[in-house]
């Protein structure tokens, strides 16, 4: 007999992960990057985060209503979500194994970093999983978007269709068109 227990597989549950951003709006980078984690993870919260130091075009509503329409209606694992206070308590209070963070380039990664070390230092089971969004989107952000589209620029391709029409609609209202 032997002196050692035999090798259970744990009980694996659900990986989850959570993608946190302002999504004001959503981009193809940000349809790009859950595309990817869910190759990683079985479900992937797309967590609106309000942003303080942000005035958003879209409500909180607005934006949650178009990151749905990006995925077909019978996606059980892009689920949509809204939070306020530190993501790492949301994403554990979730059962979330990780927070996905998107990085468009090198300049990105030093805050990033030091959020991740934080998250770490306040939560050790969640994890920080960096993806690098793919190099057709590598220039776009959310800001930069808005900024074109208010001042008339074309961003289709940029955004899924719906969203460059609610922009088109935003900016005739907001520019009295």
């Amino acid at each position: 007999m032997a002196d050692y227990e035999p090798f259970v597989a744990p009980d694996v549950s659900e990986l989850i992960a959570v993608y946190p951003g302002t999504f004001d709006p959503i981009t193809m980078g940000h349809i790009d990057i859950i595309n990817r984690g869910l190759t990683l993870f079985d479900k992937v919260i797309v967590a609106i985060a309000h942003n303080s130091s942000k005035e958003p075009l879209f409500s909180t509503e607005e934006r949650a209503e178009m990151i749905k329409k990006c995925f077909p209606v019978d996606e059980k694992r892009v689920l949509t979500d809204t939070v306020s206070g530190l993501m790492v308590d949301y994403a554990y209070t979730k059962g979330a194994k990780a927070i996905i963070r998107g990085l468009r380039a090198v300049s990105d990664f030093d805050y990033e970093f030091q959020l991740a070390l934080m998250n770490r230092r306040i939560e050790r089971e969640v994890e920080t999983v960096f993806l690098m969004t793919g190099f057709r989107w590598i220039y776009i952000s959310s800001s930069i978007i808005k900024d074109a589209a208010r001042h008339g620029g074309d961003v289709s391709g940029l955004v899924p269709d719906h969203v460059c029409e609610r922009l088109r609609e935003k900016f005739l209202v907001t520019n009295g068109k």
